[in-house]
């Protein structure tokens, strides 16, 4: 019998536990450590923070699941891994010990590394529930009280795609409620250019979301550092390729949601072999950390190298796809190690996105994410706005149910040619 204990129970670490099941004999253990016992569909937060959705209809309570399939859930919530002693500290004081870990905490969201940021500052967000909701009510001020937005991800963030997607849905928003004509709107980021996305581009995510924000009225500025943020405006620093200061901007603003960088969890920040200076999750091709190799990780916690050099730091997204990719992977490699043998599962990396634009949007696939890639696509139309609400459900009944990827999804995938594995390799 063995215990693998997953810590996190966010999209990757929910589906972890559910695919270890499935891959695991009724005699092994399995155990999530959370924050609270309710999984949060985090791609819905910018529709929560316009009032398109509540709390409820995002969040699931995870305690009937796992209870259906058997799996331990401890809400307390982690305060430290001990990795040499293969145990994890909770913040009751309890311990939960283990044979094989799985890290899936998700980032710690690094606001205070710029003045004025963050929910308890000066500007939104949409990475929680709790954000999007206070946002919410930032969003319903500004309809009572136009004024110039500024939308965006800072330097050193990893994911651009929420930025994009919220962008466009306030934008539709605020037509809705008939005030976007007094609403000037400005896109800052440190990509190098519109559409980056942390991945070089897609396809023609270059031409396809500069197109988009010209009809839509959306100013931008690429190549940014943001030096402070203050109640009524963004100071940020514009580069050049060679990153000198080409020129400082004050960016009038009375409503501001900028994704910050991200680092890892103080639970697991920190350790020596097991993370980078940044705090990720250090793994090779089969998710597998070095030092400790009984330690996975799957997620926005693995440390993964940018694409290539750019003027301010851009750091690379770990899409929902990609993600599960890692989880099936590292599923087999565990059965593998608990049946005595060595892992050879490699997670195929792909990324499968749709960027919804409230009325509309763009879907992408690039096969793999990191280039050089063999699928490198991308398209728009209003069929990805109905797709991304179809996936919405889709997803949170997966998690209610309690299940890692039923029938028709294996289906789906083979007829779209996306492979979640690539082909199992034995090391010698």
């Amino acid at each position: 019998m063995a215990h693998v204990v997953v810590l996190g129970a966010g999209l990757g670490g929910t589906i972890m536990a559910y695919e270890l099941r499935d891959n695991l004999s009724q005699g092994d253990r399995i155990s999530i450590i959370n924050k609270g016992s309710k999984y949060s569909f985090v791609p819905s937060n910018p529709w929560v923070a316009v009032g398109w959705r509540d709390r409820a209809s995002i969040e699931v309570d995870l305690e009937p699941a796992c209870k259906k399939r058997d799996i331990g859930l401890y809400p307390q919530g982690a305060k430290r891994l001990h990795a040499a002693e293969n145990r994890i500290e909770l913040t009751d004081g309890s311990f939960v010990d283990y044979d094989y870990l799985v890290i899936a905490t998700g980032p710690e969201l690094a606001f205070d590394e710029i003045p004025g940021f963050g929910p308890e500052a000066n500007t939104q967000s949409v990475c929680h529930i709790d954000h999007a909701l206070s946002a919410k009510d930032a969003f319903d001020k500004l309809v009572a009280k136009p004024g110039p937005v500024v939308i965006g991800a800072v330097q050193g963030a990893s994911c651009y795609g929420p930025a994009y997607e919220f962008a466009f849905i306030l934008e539709k928003a605020l037509r809705d409620a008939k005030v976007r004509d007094k609403v000037p709107m400005t896109f800052i980021t440190s990509e190098p250019y519109i559409g980056h996305l942390g991945l070089d581009g897609v396809g023609d995510t270059k031409g396809l979301l500069e197109s988009a924000m010209r009809s839509k009225h959306i100013k931008w500025i690429c190549n940014s550092k943001v030096q402070k943020f203050e109640a009524d405006k963004v100071t940020v620093e514009e580069v050049n390729e060679d990153g000198s200061t080409k020129t400082i901007h004050e960016v009038a603003s009375a409503y501001t949601m900028m994704l910050p960088a991200f680092r890892g969890v103080e639970a697991v920040r920190d350790i020596e072999g097991l993370t980078n200076p940044r705090g990720f999750i250090l793994v090779d091709r089969h998710q597998q950390n070095g030092k400790y190799p009984n330690v996975f990780a799957v997620g926005v916690c693995v440390a993964i190298a940018p694409t290539g050099k750019t003027p301010v730091p851009v750091g690379v997204p770990k899409t929902g796809f990609m993600i599960e990719s890692m989880v099936t992977a590292t599923a087999k490699n565990i059965a593998k190690l608990v049946r005595g043998e060595k892992p050879n599962a490699e997670g195929s990396w792909n990324a499968v996105c749709l960027a919804d634009f409230g009325d509309g949007g763009i879907a992408f696939v690039a096969q793999p994410q990191i280039p050089p890639r063999n699928v490198n696509w991308s398209s728009q139309g209003k069929w990805v706005h109905a797709a991304k609400i179809g996936f919405e459900k889709y997803f949170l009944h997966k998690i209610k149910s309690g299940t890692a990827e039923p029938f028709y999804e294996k289906l789906a995938l083979q007829v779209l040619g996306i492979d979640k594995l690539k082909a199992v390799k034995f090391d010698d």
